[in-house]
């Protein structure tokens, strides 16, 4: 007996309708701004905090590491979870949570409690992020507006990263650290029932039971390696047990995941996603971009506030032209990626990030506004072209039901890079920082090397040994501090430019293939009323040897119009990814009744 697939009505109209999805798309980016701003909205109130709470120097690096330790662990968990269940439930779980871990956090009075709330915000953060890109890629089903609807959602993030510190030292020169938290809940409060109203259901691939154990060993697995990485960068020996332990035991997890995601018949990640050059590209220029210069972030602050001598608030304003030019790049990336092309797109935003992270080498112990905001501003603009291009060829190159699995790897590799990031240039600054202060005339060898741990720790130091060695331990803690600013950022051009010779292997245009799935499914579900709709036969077992049965999966319309049905040799033939591919600068689907054919 053969079984038939009949076309099931699409769950919302919010996926239908022109106007909704970009409805959808506000919902979905007010989602990823809170988790953005949680990201780096309490860097500066650290200090602060400090001074409340206490905590020892094990439980600070616990409050600030929490959040990424765990949101980055969990992205392929609730991912690929997403794809089974739903990609919206997950994400109005997220809300919640990240709303309750912010009440807690906001209110915590032992650091053991602001840890714990920082584990359950890093939990709601790896349920909100990789679900708010995969329903993006189901409302967009179109790579020309998802292109836009990827910049819009790029530069949001770029926003949240930058206004933190800005809100963040506004919050804790008016108010108390727990500030930073509270404005999570209205916002959590807004967001949870629009989501709940507005949002589109959408689920990817869901034969075969949900492989829980590879979900927990992929977590571990990231775990291992992102808690062993940055014990490096915090300056503990990579051969140490504490740092060797979690990296060797995080790698061998995630190389068991692999092997068993190739093994299983209906794995979480197809790992034959990684066999497409531009796939496995996009992911390394992801990870590349933030090795460069996510550890740059903190280094900068610390130079704006403990060098120059700026307050919070004014660390804050100094990073905002880094976010306009972020936000214009994300404004300008879909006409500037169908004019250009992913591949010298990317080349030439790492180009001009090498570039600019160069011209910030001229800084020095005095303030200089002007090289400061030129070298944000081409940093910014740079950096979220970059990343804006390199998100866009990712997912485009996953089939619709992967979206969640290649969100989470996405972002994953974000994470990781952020960690690698923080890691390698932080040793490579305390490396460069350190010998500075080893001979200082006039000061003890005790107090020398407490000086080497940090320059917040060696004005203290400075401070307490008065006189002309308080005097000269300051003047080379500050020296030095500069030099080290200065090797870090050549290093950080250097990955750069080895970024941009990655990204050669980018396709030179954007293409716009055709997923019969989605042709077949938006030709019944658009053209024909729903009780009209005819049953689609499964393929005979000749045809789907090797692949993929067809299956009629609810997918939004087409913006710029219904897809005629493809011949079955035609589906074949766009199915292979060697098979011919529309260039973005021609219509890859006309409008239903136009009289002509599709490309």
């Amino acid at each position: 007996m053969s079984r038939t697939n009949t076309a099931p009505a699409r769950p919302r109209a919010a996926a239908d309708g022109g106007a909704n999805r970009w409805v959808v798309l506000v919902v979905l980016c007010v989602s990823l701004l809170v988790v953005a701003l949680d990201a780096t909205i309490l860097h500066v109130a650290i200090p602060s905090l400090t001074e409340d709470l206490r905590p020892s120097s094990t439980s600070l690096l616990w409050i600030v590491d929490a959040y990424p330790l765990i949101c980055a662990s969990l992205l392929i968990l609730f991912g690929t979870l997403g794809d089974r269940v739903g990609r919206r439930r997950v994400l109005l779980l997220g809300y919640a949570l990240f709303g309750i871990a912010s009440a807690v956090a906001a209110l915590a009075t032992e650091p053991s409690v602001l840890i714990g709330a920082r584990v359950l915000l890093g939990v709601g953060g790896a349920m909100i992020m990789p679900a708010t890109l995969s329903i993006l890629r189901a409302v967009f089903p179109d790579r020309r507006e998802r292109a836009t609807a990827i910049g819009i959602w790029t530069a949001v993030a770029a926003i949240g990263a930058a206004t933190g510190p800005v809100l963040g030292g506004f919050l804790v020169e008016h108010y108390w650290w727990g500030s930073v938290f509270l404005i999570n809940i209205p916002l959590m409060a807004l967001i949870l029932p629009l989501g709940r109203r507005l949002l589109p259901e959408s689920r990817g691939a869901a034969d075969g039971p949900w492989d829980v154990l590879g979900a927990l060993m992929a977590a571990a697995g990231v775990l291992g390696c992102v808690l062993g990485v940055k014990r490096a960068g915090a300056g503990e020996p990579l051969l140490a047990l504490p740092t060797a332990g979690p990296l060797l035991l995080g790698a061998a997890l995630l190389v068991l995941f692999v092997r068993r995601q190739r093994r299983r018949p209906h794995p979480l990640i197809d790992m034959g996603l990684f066999s497409r050059a531009a796939f496995t590209t996009s992911v390394g220029c992801i990870v590349l971009a933030m090795l460069a210069l996510v550890g740059l972030q903190l280094i900068a602050v610390q130079y704006l506030q403990l060098v120059i001598g700026l307050s919070p608030l004014e660390t804050g304003l100094r990073l905002l032209p880094l976010t306009f030019a972020a936000m214009a790049a994300g404004a300008t990336g879909s006409y500037t990626l169908r004019r250009i092309g992913p591949r010298r797109m990317v080349c030439w935003g790492f180009v001009l990030t090498a570039a600019a992270v160069l011209l910030l080498t001229f800084m020095g112990q005095h303030d200089r506004p002007l090289l400061l905001t030129v070298g944000f501003v081409l940093l910014g603009f740079g950096l979220q072209t970059t990343l804006f291009s390199a998100y866009e060829s990712m997912l485009s190159e996953a089939p619709q039901r992967s979206a969640g699995a290649a969100a989470s790897i996405g972002e994953t590799s974000y994470q990781l890079g952020a960690g690698m990031g923080t890691a390698l240039l932080g040793s490579v600054m305390n490396a460069a920082y350190a010998p500075g202060l080893a001979a200082v005339p006039g000061v003890p060898a005790e107090a020398g090397r407490a000086a080497a741990n940090s320059l917040g720790e060696a004005y203290q130091v400075a401070d307490s040994l008065g006189g002309p060695p308080g005097d000269a331990l300051y003047r080379a803690a500050r020296h030095a501090f500069v030099d080290g600013l200065h090797i870090t950022l050549f290093v950080s051009a250097g990955l750069l430019l080895i970024g941009a010779a990655m990204a050669r292997r980018l396709p030179r245009v954007m293409e716009c293939p055709v997923d019969p799935e989605e042709a077949v499914s938006e030709a019944v579900s658009g053209a024909v009323p729903e009780a009209e709709r005819p049953v689609l036969p499964k393929p005979a077992p000749s045809e789907a040897a090797g692949s993929e049965p067809v299956r009629s999966a609810p997918v939004p319309s087409r913006p710029v119009g219904a897809a005629r049905s493809p011949e079955p040799s035609e589906a074949r033939e766009h199915a292979d990814p060697s098979g011919p591919r529309v260039p973005a600068t021609r219509e890859a689907i006309e409008p239903a009744g136009s009289g002509r054919q599709a490309h």
